[in-house]
């Protein structure tokens, strides 16, 4: 009878690599994220150029904007399978190519629906790019899926802080379209470069890598289908709409925030340097929305990922009304905007890392691609919002999404901890089709 169990030379030949290789995969897909980064993160600072120059309305162009969130989380789990099928390498250089185009073309869009296409192609690249690498570092890292995953969406949270300064001066100084034509090609090319390096680890490596607790250990490996009869992922998918909402909403709105309270362009000196409030705000809040993913991480590797989502669902909160109450100050808009982001970027590394714990490491890339679809339907959620605020009822949208934050920090406790404790203790129940079954 032929067995796959590996014999102990193979194994440990697969240990030597492993040490070499999988800090690489890891260094490679966080770099490949900072390229993506600017592709959400930048988009608030093209608004009001683009506004002007066309004379297009702030809605219509958030639109745009929803375009690319859709197409950036909705095709992820086609994204997902194939890397899981065939790797990451032709994953992640096509959607480097698709990066690039994407901003050649916003560079020259003359008309709002030449710009939505712009924008669902930068999407589909940026979302190759995005589930390939997050998912790949679930794969390399099955005891330190939190960190891991923290440290890979980080690179996207955090990546655009560096540009903020450079693309505010490009654009005044050459405009919004050289922009796009220059920093979009840039960042497109070093995917591809990058992207041809990237591996997932093969079957020898699987049985070399460091093993997680034995619960997590033991689960079998469900595919997409699976998964998706079973009711704690609905409940992660709701949390998880609930908690991105907002975040995309300050995301693609925080500049428009600021010049709605009169403080876009107030000086504020803190730590040190001195910047115009919008501009200190979007260059701090990229630092923290790329160091919260980590963080949060590596605590729920620790303390439970429940546990960890109710600390943080609970402090976005709190930072969301105090922002409404207080973001009228320039030097409390940039610290609150601060907390506000520091409590939301997390979720991009406790979803896909509790996803991966439950339905076990094989399909890895493809559930997580699965469930970060729930990203895309909070994006239908922003263009409303936007469109409810104006330019001076942005309170009355801040209480929603609080309300909203409140009831994510609420269900992870009470209904998600519990159903997912019952789901991983009984792992014999929900078993994968026999063609999705792993190796023995």
């Amino acid at each position: 009878m032929t067995t796959n169990v590996e014999s102990p030379s193979a194994v440990d030949a697969a240990r030597v690599r492993l040490k070499k290789l999988r800090w690489v995969q890891l260094i490679i897909g966080i770099v490949c994220m900072v390229m993506i980064a600017n592709l959400q993160y930048g988009w608030t600072l093209f608004v009001t150029p683009m506004s002007e120059a066309h004379n297009w309305s702030r809605a219509a162009i958030q639109g745009t904007f929803t375009v690319f969130v859709l197409t950036e989380t909705w095709l992820v789990p086609v994204e997902g399978y194939l890397v899981d099928r065939f790797g990451p390498r032709i994953v992640i250089m096509a959607g480097g190519m698709l990066v690039g185009l994407g901003w050649a073309l916003n560079s020259v869009a003359g008309s709002l629906p030449f710009l939505y296409v712009g924008q669902a192609i930068s999407g589909i690249g940026a979302g190759a790019v995005y589930g390939t690498c997050v998912g790949n570092a679930l794969k390399w890292f099955p005891e330190r899926r939190g960190l891991a995953a923290g440290l890979t969406a980080a690179g996207f949270g955090a990546g655009s802080a560096l540009t903020v300064v450079p693309i505010s001066s490009m654009i005044a100084s050459s405009g919004y379209a050289a922009t796009f034509l220059y920093f979009g090609l840039g960042q497109g090319l070093i995917v591809v470069v990058l992207g041809y390096f990237l591996a997932k680890p093969d079957a020898n490596t699987v049985a070399a890598l460091p093993k997680p607790s034995a619960i997590v250990a033991a689960r079998p490996q469900l595919g997409w289908k699976q998964m998706l009869q079973t009711k704690v992922f609905w409940v992660m998918y709701l949390m998880f709409v609930l908690m991105a909402a907002g975040g995309l909403l300050f995301t693609a709105n925080l500049k428009q925030v600021a010049e709605d309270f009169k403080i876009a362009k107030v000086p504020v000196s803190l730590i040190g340097l001195t910047l115009p409030a919008a501009t200190f705000a979007l260059s701090i809040d990229r630092v923290l929305n790329g160091i919260t993913r980590p963080f949060f991480g590596w605590v729920s590797d620790r303390i439970g990922r429940e546990n960890t989502m109710f600390i943080a669902f609970f402090a976005e909160a709190i930072g969301v009304v105090l922002l409404s109450q207080f973001g009228a100050n320039p030097v409390l808009f940039v610290v609150l905007s601060g907390m506000v982001f520091f409590a939301w970027g997390e979720i991009y590394s406790l979803f896909p890392s509790t996803c991966a714990d439950t339905y076990g490491w094989k399909f890895a890339a493809g559930n997580a691609g699965v469930l970060y679809t729930a990203k895309g339907t909070a994006a239908l959620l922003v263009p409303y919002l936007t469109g409810m605020a104006g330019s001076s009822n942005w309170h009355a949208v801040f209480w929603i999404i609080a309300t909203m934050n409140f009831a994510a920090a609420v269900l992870s406790i009470v209904v998600l901890k519990p159903m997912r404790r019952r789901l991983m203790a009984q792992p014999a129940q929900v078993q994968p089709p026999a063609q999705e079954q792993v190796p023995a």
